[in-house]
């Protein structure tokens, strides 16, 4: 056993001994250094969490599939509130991922610009609603993946909802970073990051091909985030999940991937702790489903980033290394022999 793991052992077996959390025993065998930003696992932050993974289809002028959307996202949010999350997430297109052929007004053969006209606009909202009226009677802020319409020929958003436990939209995230495809023929790009809390934790939302960008993970980071919620339909999702994994143990937070069930044999929809590990993924089998979670700072999982690595690279980007850089000859000549 190495000294790492014979380390853990020691804490896992006081918390069973004493009943602390992990953070608290942690502390116990090594306290903080002086001077270091331990804000957050001094105030541990929890809260129960749902990431959903569902069908998505392609067709916003099928009344019936927009209806089983609809229909499919509530069985989930009623699943998650009886495990007693507080907030669930849905992957991209939850309702409708309108495909770009569908949408071409030109031949199915020849992507082109995308007749808007075409969505069952009407039927989209009523299901919103309908999902907003049941976040509303289950007290469960919901964060559902939608088309977001605008006015006169402007081209709508791809865009997450976000919707509180009053069933009120409190804010809305539209992707930025869009693909060729997107920003050429669907979509209108979004402008800015967007952060809502709930019971003191902070979110971030990401969409489609944002997880290929680590910038805008920073850009959560440095926002004071806690977890990002990363919403997709994923061209190549273990590729996509390994980068979630990333993303999550570089910048010390929680990042939910929702993806859809047809992507679910090789990736399905997750949570991944702040030090990159998996804490729960939904079913692998194609099926709709739910996977609940304790988001919870003083767990194994997330103590020693939030305490320590986070803090840390804060400190260290700050400039900290500048008063201890030494002028040497030695130093300057990179061709010096040993």
């Amino acid at each position: 056993m190495t000294a790492r793991s014979n380390f853990k052992r020691q804490v896992r077996a006081r918390t069973a001994k004493t009943g602390e959390s992990y953070t608290a025993a942690l502390r116990h065998f090594r306290p903080a250094p002086s001077g270091d930003v331990i804000s957050e696992a001094g105030n541990p932050k929890s809260v129960r969490f749902a990431v959903a993974q569902t069908p998505v289809r392609d067709d916003p002028r099928d009344v019936r599939a927009l209806r089983e959307s609809g229909r499919e996202v509530r069985t989930l949010m009623r699943e998650a509130s009886a495990q007693g999350a507080r907030i669930v997430h849905f992957p991209e297109g939850a309702i409708c991922f309108p495909s770009k052929r569908v949408m071409s007004v030109g031949s199915p053969d020849a992507v082109g610009p995308a007749d808007w006209d075409r969505c069952q606009w009407p039927v989209l909202r009523s299901e919103l609603a309908a999902i907003a009226g049941l976040a509303r009677d289950m007290r469960l802020w919901t964060v559902i993946a939608s088309v977001h319409r605008l006015t006169g020929a402007n081209r709508p958003h791809n865009s997450l909802y976000v919707i509180s436990d009053r069933g009120e939209v409190v804010t809305r995230y539209d992707e930025r970073l869009l693909s060729h495809t997107k920003v050429s023929y669907l979509y209108s790009p979004g402008v800015s990051p967007v952060t809502f809390d709930v019971d003191g934790v902070r979110f971030g939302c990401l969409l489609g091909m944002e997880v290929h960008y680590p910038e805008l993970f920073a850009e959560y980071e440095k926002l004071d985030v806690d977890c990002v919620l990363l919403s997709t339909t994923g061209v190549s999702p273990g590729a996509v999940a390994t980068q979630a994994q990333g993303h999550a143990a570089v910048n010390g937070y929680w990042v939910s991937l929702s993806v859809p069930t047809q992507h679910s044999a090789t990736a399905p929809s997750g949570v991944i702790a702040p030090n990159g590990d998996w804490l729960g993924r939904c079913a692998a089998d194609g099926s709709p489903s739910v996977a609940v979670v304790n988001l919870d700072d003083s767990s194994e999982a997330a103590a020693e980033s939030v305490t320590h690595a986070r803090p840390w690279r804060r400190k260290s980007r700050a400039g900290i290394y500048a008063e201890h850089q030494v002028t040497d000859p030695r130093s300057e000549n990179r061709r010096a022999a040993f």
